[in-house]
């Protein structure tokens, strides 16, 4: 049943049927965030937000600042709408997976032709996707970027169907996508395997989600940046400089975008090739999801769990440092250590989103916790930051060198639950549902304070928020927590 609008009525106002019945009366949520009087529950507060940033058949991440789709932000928008509208939901990663490449690849943005060209930089003329990359199998119908994003579609889809197993059922939802997420995974195993050692690369700071992370400050050093009288940034038209890259930065982004776009999208001589942890995580992760979207379409998902099994080795192998008790990122450009390229020695947030891996070794996941408590990441925090605390280009403000992020709190708040860290995942869970409440559903939020930074009304805030408030209701209410080792259970039961 569609809820969305149901929620975002003036009616269900004046009298909501979506929070506990203690909770109404009282005034307090199962976030623990108090409501003022007629303030509206954080479940219809983020309704009306995933509902403002409908299209019709997708969701953008923020109206002014973010008006196409986006990859990742859908695949998380999408985990969250399951909870008002599994329909939607299912139509999100549909009309998503619609502008898929023939080579597999997934566009980081799906842009709406309605959308004047100045209002996002770089737009479709631009990327010229049906011409640039035309053998790589761009489609005609539709415009995109080049690039790609992080791989959690898959995973998303998995949860999407839980929601509403018959509707999926009755629609073929499964069945339409599962080829499509075959193809992707395959065209990152194949064409993005720049290494050689079986991890995905990514050859653009974009596509990697976190994209002013001080990890991309090296390699992206070698890159000569675009004349700034090139182009013109519309992000700061809605966002104060100081809490986005500068000028410096943002033309070695368009510099290498160009260049992707002039070599026809072509992956195997990039000047900027890297691997990145959470990259490669969200990419097992959706490996063992897709095993399970194979069996419930009655076909054997063995031979993927044993690909994410051989990729999570991979990772150990290559990404991890005992010394910093963190995974880091290799730059494949920037010389040799005996497994071709080195590693950046910067912490980030990346480095910790494999602890959502279930088979990682237990002596990595207790370090990896370790370090989510300690001074790096957890001393004196809301929220775990985009950046190491130490580190020396830390900015609580700028736009992934230090704020925090409410995709990166849900993958680590799994995480915790996976590796049996209940109580820490309980306290993450608690201060990412308060901070997007006290926030305004912002983009992103100062890590000390919560104050919030970028947009507001931001498409995955809202959705992750959501999830967790709703999983916070079922598990006092005594259900099932959707736990990822149950979500196996669930499908070995169906």
């Amino acid at each position: 049943m569609d809820r969305t609008a149901q929620l975002t009525t003036h009616a269900l106002d004046r009298g909501i049927a979506y929070d506990p019945p203690s909770a109404r009366a009282t005034g307090t949520g199962t976030s623990g965030a108090t409501s003022t009087v007629g303030r509206r529950s954080l479940h219809v507060r983020a309704a009306q937000v995933l509902d403002d940033n409908w299209t019709g058949s997708s969701t953008v991440p923020s109206r002014s600042l973010y008006p196409h789709q986006w990859s990742w932000d859908s695949a998380f928008i999408a985990i969250g709408l399951r909870h008002l509208s599994p329909l939607r939901a299912q139509t999100e990663l549909e009309t998503l997976l619609a502008a898929q490449w023939g080579d597999g690849r997934i566009p980081h943005i799906v842009f709406n032709p309605s959308v004047p060209l100045d209002a996002y930089f770089p737009s479709p003329d631009f990327w010229r996707s049906s011409t640039a990359g035309r053998a790589a199998g761009a489609p005609r119908t539709v415009q995109t970027s080049g690039i790609v994003q992080p791989p959690v579609h898959a995973l998303a889809a998995w949860l999407v169907h839980l929601a509403d197993p018959g509707l999926s059922r009755a629609r073929g939802f499964l069945a339409g996508v599962y080829p499509r997420l075959a193809a992707w995974h395959r065209y990152l195993l194949h064409q993005r395997d720049l290494g050689g050692g079986g991890l995905a690369s990514v050859v653009h700071p974009w596509e990697q989600g976190m994209d002013n992370s001080p990890c991309w400050d090296a390699p992206l050093a070698r890159v000569v940046p675009a004349p700034a009288r090139s182009f013109r940034r519309a992000d700061l038209d809605h966002g104060a400089a100081e809490d986005r890259p500068t000028d410096l930065d943002y033309g070695r982004y368009v510099r290498l975008a160009a260049d992707y776009r002039d070599a026809c999208y072509t992956d195997r001589t990039r000047d900027f090739a890297v691997e990145d942890p959470a990259f490669n995580a969200l990419l097992i992760a959706s490996e063992h999801a897709l095993a399970r979207i194979a069996g419930e379409l009655g076909a054997t998902g063995t031979a993927r769990h044993t690909r994410a099994e051989r990729l999570t080795a991979a990772l150990v192998d290559r990404l991890w440092d005992p010394e910093k008790e963190i995974f880091l990122c290799r730059d494949l450009r920037g010389g040799e250590d005996g497994q071709g390229g080195t590693l950046i020695p910067e912490r980030g947030v990346s480095g910790l989103v494999p602890l959502l891996l279930p088979e990682l070794p237990r002596e990595i996941a207790a370090a990896l916790v370790r370090t989510l408590d300690g001074p790096h990441f957890g001393t004196g925090t809301r929220l775990v930051p985009s950046y190491d605390l130490l580190g020396e280009a830390f900015d609580p403000h700028r736009y992934w060198r230090g704020p925090a992020w409410f995709n990166t709190g849900w993958l680590l708040e799994r995480g915790l639950r996976e590796h049996g860290e209940r109580e820490r995942a309980d306290a993450l869970a608690e201060a990412v549902v308060r901070t997007a409440d006290a926030s305004d559903f912002a983009e992103y939020v100062d890590p000390f304070t919560g104050a919030a930074c970028g947009a507001t009304g931001f498409g995955w805030t809202a959705a992750l928020a959501l999830d967790l408030h709703h999983q916070r209701n079922a598990a006092a209410h005594g259900a099932l927590h959707e736990e990822p080792h149950s979500e196996r259970q669930n499908l070995d039961k169906s």
